[in-house]
């Protein structure tokens, strides 16, 4: 596929979803190197959306290290359990966090951000990294965004 990304002006997030799901798995179909499709998802979803960060922590040696992202820095490494990727990946579920200051334990990367959704990325049923994705808005994401960042999620394949 060619590499540019045909983005929708709706403010209805189910249309952007709908747009960008089938370029994301056309971006990604036929490459087989990880970090490139973690690479180019981050950047399509980051355009469509503008989100303030998005991006994947890899496991690694049970910990999650900061892998392909866009937007500002990150932190590098974080512990099972630890702030809402490590809360995400231990309990094997997705994870949505209205309000960041409310959740126990929240590792703060930035302060600007408010609110944050995080889907575990499995190989097989191994969790083999998550999506993080934050908003500088508080009760951004929703129901919506778990059901299609979860078919995004599927898409990927270590």
């Amino acid at each position: 596929m060619a590499e540019d990304l045909k983005i929708t002006s709706s403010t209805n997030k189910k249309d952007q979803y709908e747009s960008i799901l089938p370029q994301i798995e056309a971006l990604i179909s036929g490459e087989n190197d990880l970090i490139a499709n973690l690479a180019n998802i981050a950047a399509a979803l980051k355009e469509q959306f503008n989100w303030f960060w998005v991006g994947f922590y890899l496991v690694k040696e049970n910990e999650l290290v900061l892998g392909p992202f866009q937007g500002p820095v990150a932190c590098t490494r974080i512990q099972k359990g630890r702030g809402v990727c490590g809360a995400s990946w231990a309990k094997s579920e997705v994870l949505i966090v209205p309000d960041v200051e409310l959740f126990p334990g929240h590792i703060a990367c930035s302060s600007a951000s408010r609110s944050e959704i995080v889907l575990p990325v499995y190989q097989g049923k191994e969790i083999i990294g998550v999506l993080d994705v934050d908003s500088e808005y508080l009760s951004h994401f929703d129901d919506i965004d778990e059901l299609y960042l979860k078919k995004i999620v599927s898409f990927i394949h270590a």
